[in-house]
């Protein structure tokens, strides 16, 4: 035996002097029994039991639907009710009980209350009020929200529901002011403006906008290329963070056929604001090209046979083809003159301005304006309708000059653009350098997402 424990430590030895000196080659066969091993184990598996042949029992087990109630002693003194939040816009046809129940809010009590509250019946009957919810996890309401802009637009209304702490809800009707941020955006025309802009998430109000800056260089019926682009600043007005509406384009580029057209808004104190190139030159005109945002001339100025009695006679204006209701604006400033009654126009509304010059609105379906109201440029003043000797809804539109008729189209095209005052040249520097920067950035943004 002593011999063996002789050899056996011997062995040992002989082993850690092997490992000592030939590391890599004692491991290397360990791992080589190890895979040896290994490998034998694989060949052995197939010899089990098919599973496929392994008799198949099928269990059946009926389950509780009802809630699980966890015991108010699991979750500990300290535990804290949820709340809930949710938001949803409001629907014209909504009533209490379809509104709370899209936002989650399940409370006899709350719906009662936004019935009978005099303040709540603002949500009703509206489309596209953004509302906001808190409830507790009972689906009981505890605040409500909702904002929505003034009549004027120049703020916002802010409508809170709360529950009490005493029990119940109260309401109350804030007013807010607007807080207006900037946004980039960018297009390129594929079929039409309106297309690029909808493609881009441009708001439409802000499509019109830029239709209008840029329509005394571009006809946007006939003029536009396929591949023309366009990049612009315009304003987002929020309520307490939110987005509510749009404002005005602060600044936007359009190439259009290889040439670019620029436009940046500026305003100074004491001064009414327009739209100026990079150069300082105004893009605004005494006049508008049309009095309709958006129209067809359905009959120019000029001979024509007249659609009722069939003669060939003088036509001194042009008409507008539009629907009922199509907002009528003002083409420059002025004072009202006429508006009401008058023989075969219909309503009608005449504005007098600088020079001696004015213009009528014929065929109207309602007068916005008073006699003797001072309005500007852009203002709006009545609706297209076909009151008077009108065969359809349509705006009849007149230039006269010194009690003469001229060609609407013509003047608007000649008419002086207004200058910028030397005294702001500095003033209206700083500001287009900053839009310039801010567009250089939208045109990035364009050129990155194109790649």
């Amino acid at each position: 035996m002593p011999s063996f424990f002789a050899s056996l430590a011997v062995t040992a030895a002989a082993a850690r002097d092997s490992l000592a000196r030939h590391p890599r080659r004692v491991v290397g066969g360990i791992g080589a029994l190890l895979l040896g091993t290994g490998v034998t184990a694989f060949g052995i598996a197939p010899l089990a039991p098919d599973a496929a042949q392994l008799p198949v029992q099928q269990v059946t087990e009926s389950l509780s639907t009802a809630p699980v109630v966890v015991p108010a002693d699991l979750l500990g003194e300290g535990a804290v009710p949820f709340t809930l939040y949710r938001s949803d816009t409001t629907r014209a046809d909504d009533t209490v009980q379809s509104l709370l129940q899209r936002l989650g809010v399940a409370d006899p009590t709350a719906q009662a209350f936004l019935r009978q509250d005099p303040n709540a019946r603002a949500l009703l009957g509206r489309n596209g009020r953004l509302v906001h919810v808190q409830a507790d996890d009972d689906q009981r309401l505890l605040r409500l929200t909702a904002r929505w802009l003034t009549s004027d637009g120049k703020a916002f209304h802010r409508l809170v529901v709360e529950a009490k702490p005493e029990g119940g809800l109260t309401s109350r009707v804030e007013r807010g002011e607007l807080v207006a941020s900037a946004r980039l955006a960018s297009g390129t025309i594929r079929s039409s403006l309106f297309a690029a802009t909808d493609a881009a998430n441009i708001p439409d109000a802000i499509a019109v906008q830029l239709a209008e800056m840029f329509s005394s260089d571009i006809d946007f019926r006939r003029d536009l290329r396929q591949g023309d682009r366009f990049t612009l600043v315009y304003e987002t007005l929020e309520a307490d963070g939110e987005p509510l509406t749009t404002g005005r384009v602060l600044s936007a580029e359009f190439v259009n056929d290889g040439k670019a057209h620029q436009a940046v808004w500026f305003e100074a104190p004491g001064h009414k604001g327009g739209y100026y190139n990079f150069a300082g030159e105004s893009s605004r005109r005494y006049f508008l090209s049309s009095p309709l945002a958006f129209s067809r001339v359905s009959s120019g100025y000029g001979m024509r046979f007249h659609p009722i009695s069939g003669e060939r006679k003088a036509h001194l204006g042009v008409d507008y083809a539009a629907p009922t209701g199509t907002p009528v604006r003002t083409v420059g400033d002025g004072v009202v003159e006429f508006a009401g009654v008058q023989r075969g126009y219909g309503n009608v509304i005449i504005i007098r301005h600088r020079n001696n010059q004015s213009t009528l609105y014929a065929h109207l379906s309602r007068i916005g304006v008073r006699q003797g109201q001072r309005v500007a440029q852009g203002d709006f003043i009545g609706n297209v309708g076909s009151t008077g000797a009108s065969t359809g809804p349509h705006l009849h539109f007149e230039f006269r000059d010194n009690g003469q008729h001229r060609d609407p189209l013509v003047i608007a095209r000649q008419s002086e653009a207004v200058k910028l005052p030397d005294q702001l040249r500095a003033s209206f520097e700083a500001v287009a350098r900053a839009q310039r920067v801010a567009l250089d950035a939208a045109g990035s943004m364009q050129q990155a997402s194109a790649q």
